[in-house]
């Protein structure tokens, strides 16, 4: 007990000595800060949303048990499921429960009042809240009954829509709300604090049929583990239960296809996790930076300490104390720069929120009013880890050198002053080197990735994006349930939105281009060849398009032609292929003329996809967004589109719009509702946004990375220069008496110019020479955010490298200047 009270006791004083020191230093205890701050603070940043995205458990019970099934393939996962699929695969032993639920949520149109709204909506089994760990607040979730086909309607509402639409009102249970113009009992609220995904704000059942054929993948299938079972028991089993479905259905299993089974995070995670590993790696990098930045303001300081310490050594005091309280002294500094770096760090995150695109997973913007909300214990206690790592880090080395003194000679101001000096400086040049290294690396990393945004944002999309607005209508409404209503719905409101003075053109489509939802089917060539090892000639995109497609985004017409109002369903089946696809499929040859058998054989829901003849030949287009490039397509006529995938798509996909128009936004769309109400008027629009935006929006994830890299490495290289000039001011410092000297014997100011840039310049090219070595290593961990441009890019390497020096030479003049500049008598009486 008084060994603990000694300790305590020794421990004050050595936190108030340090208070004292720190006090009586402002210059260095403010720069140390600043540096400490900006690397703690981006670190902080940075982890909040790693933490967010990949750390914190998903908001559901026992998250840990969902996972997601899969089609996996040799060149990934895909967790687009058909009906079928969910039927064979639901019979395991590994899985407590299953759902079956909507890809992609479409939108319902609610009637709560004087016009009906768009909400977002997902078609669920009867086993997707018991998957997820849910229950209503009130009343009940979906029955088995209500799963069936052409069981009783119900539905189920979110909390929010529930205070929003209905005041909370305690009787909604016994109320019925109109959904696609058809009454829906409401039989349930569920929880605000679900995190539905897809994001849902009403829920009514599937209703899938057990003994379905359709193998159309447009739904997901998620399942909880039974107690017990282990995620490679599951994957071992379901392997199993997808050679059955292989046997149950030969022609619809790829060769090369498995069943996954993915934990449910890592789906929802997906790619984001490098490019998230990447950032945090170069935010660790940038703290280190600025350790080395302050161990070199320590040595620098220690010069004046050695006296200091001599005396407290020659009072007895062990090198072992000395050494504790310089490591109090800077740990109590790392720890005053971790609180204001995690202020800099929620600063940071709100600004982050801001920059993130919306494609990041499980980082709501929501959060932007309150940025406090992203933190938590994690965060916390990173902060506190880093910000002791931190203190001990930058302060270990200094301490160890200044806390042996020479006692006699120190006290003296003799003898070993110039061999320490020589010491420090060949440490602090070790840092600098290290300095210019890591900041050499971040920045080749930053010049890659603008690289990439550039031609990204230089690469031709294909489609004039200029004046063209895009918004969306559900069509889940049992009115348009055929391919010939929604045909002649479109084809009116189509020549009402085209008479609006000021629009020059209109079309529908199934997707609006570059927002990388387009499917692919497979076809085959009759006349040609299947290749080896496939069951058809190929699968590619397609969309189904009105015939003002093409004029919408002025695509051009190469050869051929193009559709008319006469190609539905009593015209000849045409298709329209992209250039890309005729040089693919048919090289020299003329497509025009040739004819495709389009989802021949997949099923039911393309039992009415005729051989279709190719009409026309259009210019590529990047139909996946600019990251994918310009991909081969297939378009064929939206009034021609089967009437099985017109049923599946009306009620999970809202119809896309495209307009062009000289007028503003909100002129264009009220008359472009008006006009479709005079069709339909309980069709609302939802969504609106410029296809500018839309092509922005593919490449902000690109966006994201440029910016968030090209701040870290601006920070690193303002560091490095302020290190390498920290460290040769106080080389010539060190060396006045020597330069005098070499003045006195007759050397001239190119001669000491020459010399002191030849030591301050010495560690920037080590420091290069080393950068350069690991950004060869560490660029190839990002070819996957590359675009246009090689991970080992020669201008990148050498340009930055060559920048990079330059800065360095700024640095080392400014001193070099000053030692030039040095009276030869008044540096030879300096001490």
């Amino acid at each position: 007990m008084r060994r603990r009270s000694d300790f305590l006791e020794i421990l004050g004083q050595d936190i108030r000595q340090a208070v004292r020191t720190l006090r009586n230093n402002p210059g260095f205890t403010l720069a140390a800060l600043a540096a400490l701050t900006i690397g703690i603070g981006a670190s902080t940043s940075i982890f909040s949303v790693v933490d967010k995205v990949l750390l914190q458990p998903l908001p559901y019970l026992d998250p840990d048990s969902i996972v997601q099934l899969g089609r996996k393939f040799p060149d990934g996962i895909s967790y687009a499921a058909s009906i079928p699929e969910y039927m064979v695969w639901r019979d395991n032993n590994v899985f407590s429960s299953m759902a079956l639920y909507d890809l992609e949520g479409p939108a319902f149109n609610i009637d709560t009042g004087d016009f009906p709204e768009q909400v977002k909506g997902a078609h669920v089994s009867a086993g997707y809240f018991t998957v997820f760990g849910i229950s209503p607040v009130i009343g009940r979730a979906f029955n088995q009954a209500e799963d069936l086909p052409n069981g009783p309607k119900a539905a189920l509402i979110s909390e929010n829509l529930w205070r929003s639409h209905f005041g909370s009102d305690p009787q909604i249970l016994t109320r019925t709300i109109n959904l696609n113009s058809s009454p829906y009992p409401v039989v349930g609220v569920i929880p605000s604090r679900f995190a539905a995904n897809p994001e849902a704000e009403v829920w009514i059942p599937l209703q899938a049929d057990p003994h379905s054929i359709n193998h159309a993948h447009f739904l997901q299938i998620a399942a909880r583990l039974r107690t017990g079972v282990s995620l490679p028991r599951a994957q071992a089993e379901m392997l199993a239960v997808g050679e059955r479905f292989r046997r149950l259905y030969p022609t619809y299993m790829d060769k090369s296809e498995s069943v996954a089974v993915v934990p449910m995070r890592d789906s929802i995670v997906g790619d984001i996790r490098k490019t998230l590993y990447v950032l945090f790696g170069a935010v660790a990098l940038v703290l280190l930076i600025a350790c080395a930045n302050v161990a070199n303001l320590l040595l620098a300081r220690s010069a004046g300490r050695h006296r200091e310490l001599a005396i407290r050594a020659a009072l007895g005091a062990s090198r072992w104390r000395v050494i504790r309280q310089l490591l109090t002294e800077n740990v109590l500094l790392s720890t005053a720069g971790g609180f204001l770096g995690l202020i800099l760090g929620v600063l940071g995150v709100r600004t982050l929120l801001r920059l993130i695109p919306g494609d990041i997973p499980r980082v709501d913007p929501a959060q932007l009013r309150n940025p406090f909300e992203l933190l938590d214990w994690r965060i916390l206690i990173f902060t506190i880890a880093v910000s002791f790592l931190t203190g001990i880090l930058f302060g270990l080395i200094p301490a160890l050198q200044i806390s042996k003194p020479d006692v006699a000679s120190t006290l003296n101001e003799a003898g070993t002053r110039s061999s320490t000096s020589r010491h420090q400086n060949f440490t602090s040049k070790t840092l600098v080197a290290l300095e210019t290294g890591l900041a050499l690396m971040l920045l080749i990393s930053a010049a890659l990735l603008i690289r990439t945004f550039a031609s990204l944002s230089s690469a031709e999309s294909g489609i004039d994006s200029h004046n063209v607005y895009t918004m969306l209508t559900s069509m889940a409404d049992a009115r348009y349930q055929t391919t010939e209503a929604t045909a002649r719905f479109t084809r009116q409101a189509l020549q009402n939105i085209e008479s609006i003075a000021g629009v020059e053109s209109a079309s529908t489509s199934l997707v609006i281009p570059a927002t990388n939802t387009i499917g692919q089917l497979a076809f085959d060539i009759p006349g040609k060849a299947v290749p080896s090892g496939q069951e058809h000639n190929g699968p590619e995109p397609w969309r189904a398009v009105s015939p003002h497609f093409f004029k919408v985004f002025r695509v051009p017409l190469l050869s051929g032609r193009g559709f008319t109002e006469h190609d539905d369903m009593g015209g000849a089946a045409v298709v329209i292929v992209s250039a890309a696809f005729a040089r693919k499929y048919f090289a020299d040859e003329n497509p025009i003329g040739r004819t495709l058998d389009i989802g021949k054989g997949i099923g039911p829901t393309y039992a009415d996809y005729a051989r279709r003849e190719i009409v026309g030949v259009v210019g590529d287009t990047c139909e996946t967004g600019l990251v994918g490039g310009k991909v081969p397509v297939m378009y064929i006529p939206q009034a021609q589109q089967p009437q099985g995938m017109t049923k599946i798509f009306n009620s999970s996909v809202p119809l896309a719009w495209e307009v062009r128009s000289r007028l503003d936004e909100k002129s264009l769309i009220s008359a472009v509702a008006k006009a479709i109400h005079e069709v339909d008027g309980r069709l609302p629009l939802g969504q609106v946004r410029p296809m500018d935006k839309i092509l922005a929006d593919s490449i902000s994830r690109q966006n994201f990375n440029m910016l968030l890299l090209s701040v870290f490495a601006a920070s690193a290289l303002l560091l490095a220069a302020i290190g390498i000039y920290g460290v040769m001011s106080y080389s010539v410092q060190q060396q006045t008496k020597d330069i005098g000297v070499r003045m006195a014997l007759g050397a001239d100011k190119n001669t000491i110019l020459a010399m002191v840039l030849r030591q301050g310049l010495t560690p920037a090219f080590l420091g290069v020479a080393a950068g350069l070595a690991g950004a060869f290593g560490l660029t190839r961990l990002m070819e996957s955010l590359l675009y246009g441009v090689k991970s080992v890019d020669p201008i990148s390497f050498f340009g930055v490298a060559a920048i990079l020096l330059m800065v360095a030479l700024l640095a080392v003049f400014i001193p070099a200047r000053r030692a030039i500049s040095l009276d030869p008598v008044a540096a030879l009486r300096s001490e």
